[in-house]
């Protein structure tokens, strides 16, 4: 039976608002001027179809979804180990102002650098920070800004206009997805658009992910600027 128009053209809103992240179902009924009945029904007819991927009171789009930040730190557990080791080596180039990013990999970083009084550390995560937050520490700085329920990280206008105002030697960035050409992948614009502006902020920009990021479907891409280096399980990869 063939769609109604106005049925697919609200069907085809919805998938282009996924695009930007997870939504519940309260707020596309409200965006789109609808009932929560009526978007249930959408949601059912488009995860048959596997357009989309339903999640706990509302839905994904398509393809990788990012699970909750406790769920990560137990997966790809050595890798994560190892990369974090190799990431150590890069801070006794001289660099004095870091940022880390908010993830699963960079907190393990963060681990290893507690005892770094010598350093400051700007950084968007949650765990980051509190596990920096001790007397013989690095000096940590928390980025303000909306927090995600997912990442523990913070986004938005708040975070953007912080990390506006700063410039670091080197950046450690976590990523959902690494493609050389697109850069890094996330689950949302907000945490793209972050990442980006991060990465223009900083004199060296390396990629903290393992070898499984590579080559998946997310939602959103943040260009790396040129000469920034991803750090896998395996060693380090310069990318042009």
């Amino acid at each position: 039976m063939a769609i109604r128009s106005g049925t697919q053209r609200r069907r085809d809103a919805i998938l282009g608002m996924l695009k930007t992240g997870s939504w519940s179902i309260p707020r596309l009924a409200g965006e789109l001027g609808t009932s929560e009945s009526t978007i249930r029904r959408d949601l059912r007819e488009l995860a048959a179809d596997g357009q989309i991927i339903r999640t706990i009171g509302g839905a994904a789009a398509g393809g990788y979804v990012e699970p909750p930040l406790g769920e990560r730190m137990e997966q790809q557990a050595e890798a994560k180990d190892a990369i974090a080791a190799l990431a150590l080596e890069r801070l006794d180039d001289g660099a004095r102002t870091v940022f880390l990013d908010a993830g699963s990999t960079t907190v393990r970083l963060a681990e290893r650098i507690r005892d770094r009084s010598d350093l400051t550390v700007f950084t968007r995560g949650l765990e980051i920070a509190l596990a920096l937050a001790h007397p013989a520490g690095p000096r940590a700085i928390m980025v303000g800004g909306e927090v995600s329920t997912l990442s523990h990280g913070t986004t938005g206008a708040l975070s953007d206009h912080a990390l506006s105002r700063i410039h670091v030697d080197i950046a450690f960035l976590g990523a959902d997805a690494v493609d050389p050409t697109q850069g890094l992948g996330e689950p949302s614009l907000d945490e793209a658009r972050t990442k980006e502006l991060i990465a223009e902020r900083a004199g060296t920009v390396i990629v903290l992910a393992d070898s499984s990021k590579s080559g998946r479907d997310v939602a959103a891409w943040a260009p790396m600027p040129t000469g920034w280096t991803w750090i896998d399980e395996h060693g380090e990869h310069a990318q042009s």
